[in-house]
């Protein structure tokens, strides 16, 4: 087992897995996923429905206008969190870039597998950029967000209708179903997010490995794509895959950069840690500044 953590987050990581259940229980992990320490006070929170999709919308200044909007997207292996556990982080986000963010409650498996998380996940996008005008917000400005399954499930939906959103933002993604990357190996066990809970995750979502829509690592061609930024912790079963789909996108032509956060581990924009707050920052930072 490879380490590589610092001290502050080897003990953080350490007492988060004590607690943590082993792969194979929904419920048990759903019991465990609960909510950190509360985020800053927004403006207006409130919780509404996107189509049939329930959302809990962020506005850190209502009355303004022609703002960028973000919708978000929730980690959790496609089974657990949502809309509470990343209100803090959303509301962050929010607070941070001046814009709008939309939290999605997508559909989890395994009693939704796919593709009803990636049909939500367009649902709530379509409903967003509808309802932008009158959010204060610029259509042109859309942001795909989204931490670790939420990630993917930006990519996803970027992937599905590049020409709705100016810009996705993914925070350690999974985006390859074969999980054959190095750092799967490196990070197998020892740093929280362990690959035999990221395969279990897979099994319960479904879908076709090989399918862009299931795998975006996997799309066959990436040109066109909107300015990226996507942020890893360097010791995460995810890291590699996070790299080499940001060399692919690089390589066809997209705006992409790449935040790589040494001493942490899977998770760490949520934690007491100085990177996530730092990962954050600069992160709204490059939502401020979508056109």
């Amino acid at each position: 087992m490879s380490d590589g953590l610092s001290p502050e987050a080897r003990r953080l990581c350490d007492a988060m897995t004590a607690g943590f259940p082993a792969p194979g229980d929904a419920a048990a992990l759903r019991a465990a996923a609960v909510p950190g320490p509360p985020g800053p006070a927004v403006a207006s929170v409130y919780d509404t429905v996107a189509d049939g999709v329930p959302v809990r919308v962020y506005d850190p200044a209502p009355g303004a206008d022609d703002r960028p909007l973000v919708v978000y997207f929730h980690g959790g292996g496609w089974v657990m969190c949502g809309l509470d556990t990343h209100d803090a982080l959303c509301r962050r986000l929010a607070v941070d870039s001046g814009a709008v963010v939309v939290s999605a409650d997508y559909r989890l498996a395994p009693e939704h597998p796919w593709p009803a998380a990636p049909d939500d996940a367009l649902t709530v996008l379509l409903w967003a950029r509808a309802q932008a005008p009158a959010l204060g917000c610029d259509p042109d400005r859309v942001v795909m967000a989204g931490d670790s399954s939420g990630g993917n499930l930006a990519a996803v939906t970027t992937l599905r209708a590049p020409e709705l959103v100016s810009g996705q933002l993914l925070f350690y993604p999974p985006l390859d179903a074969s999980m054959a990357s190095a750092s799967v190996e490196t990070y197998a066990e020892g740093h929280f997010h362990t690959a035999a809970h990221m395969a279990w995750y897979w099994d319960q979502y479904g879908g076709d490995p090989a399918h862009p829509h299931v795998s975006p690592l996997h799309a066959p061609d990436l040109s066109g794509l909107p300015p990226t930024l996507i942020v890893l912790a360097d010791c995460d079963v995810l890291r590699d895959e996070g790299l080499a789909y940001g060399r692919r996108l690089a390589a066809a032509g997209v705006d992409c950069t790449v935040q790589l956060h040494p001493g942490v581990f899977h998770g760490f924009l949520g934690l007491p840690l100085p990177a996530g707050s730092a990962a954050l920052r600069a992160a709204a930072q490059w939502v401020a500044a979508r056109e």
